[in-house]
């Protein structure tokens, strides 16, 4: 039984290491750089984009005995883009049993994204309970470009919120962050032993003092309802009421769609998407 661990977790970095040579900083967007030794992204870019520690990664692809959820599992499937099958080979060289979603590389079903994609011109987009972007219609795109343009490991509405002066920003910014950190402190409460989240949670803290403090804060709350505001660059001040539909089709994941409440926010969605 040990050899046959032992002969998994050496296939499993094997195998992590093909997915990553494949890969090219050009596919996740980051610069090249000065002339790499080898090819395809480096041990550090993967765990960046995927939200790991470097350090744990490097045991990962070294072949250690440490154990990985299958939340981080995803995260790095998601970074070194594999399809469905690969995805299923990867869960069974780290010993899960369970099955992978169909199109698993976004976590969307072909139906989920027809839905997104029919609701234009209201913006929606489908997060997970970490807050990353899975995937989104053409007008989300328009109303928040910085976040769907992101890398991957930063493609995620509250390290945007945190990091990245957005053209289309909260008016009442403190109270809507405050709160948004409090119901990723309640859904993280399930993943406390998640290296991933918990790597999220450190990077976050450590290049944001905002989210350090409200994160110090201790507050929990449940995604609902809410009436947003925002002042957008060229549009000027815009209102949306947001609702949240829960996935099936993917756990833990919700839809989470904004409808204009009024004709000028209305106008301006469209005249973006014009664009």
């Amino acid at each position: 039984m040990a050899d046959i661990k032992e002969s998994k977790r050496s296939d499993l970095a094997a195998f992590l290491r093909t997915r990553r040579e494949r890969i090219t900083p050009e596919m996740v967007r980051l610069a090249p750089g000065p002339r790499r030794r080898t090819p395809g992204l480096r041990r550090e870019e993967v765990a960046q984009l995927a939200g790991v520690g470097v350090t744990w990664y490097t045991w990962l692809e070294q072949g250690r005995p440490i154990n990985a959820s299958t939340q981080v599992l995803d995260s790095i499937a998601r970074t070194l883009r594999l399809d469905n099958a690969e995805w299923q080979h990867l869960y069974r060289l780290a010993g899960h049993s369970t099955d992978v979603p169909n199109d698993a590389s976004t976590c969307v079903t072909p139906q989920l994204q027809a839905i997104l994609d029919q609701i234009s011109p209201m913006p929606a987009c489908l997060v997970n309970s970490r807050s990353d972007v899975l995937a989104w219609n053409p007008a989300y795109a328009a109303l928040f470009p910085e976040v769907v343009g992101a890398p991957d490991g930063e493609r995620n509405t509250l390290w945007q919120s945190c990091m990245t002066p957005l053209a289309c920003v909260l008016v009442n910014r403190d109270k809507e962050l405050a709160r948004a950190v409090a119901v990723f402190r309640g859904a993280y409460s399930r993943h406390a032993d998640d290296p991933c989240w918990r790597d999220f949670v450190r990077r976050l803290s450590r290049e944001s003092p905002e989210f350090a403090r409200l994160w110090a804060r201790q507050d929990v709350a449940e995604p609902g309802p809410r009436e947003k505001t925002f002042k957008h660059a060229e549009m000027g001040r815009l209102r949306f009421s947001t609702a949240s539909f829960n996935s099936s089709a993917a756990p833990e994941t919700r839809m989470v769609v904004y409808t204009p409440m009024d004709d000028v926010s209305r106008e301006a969605v469209a005249r973006l998407m014009s664009r």
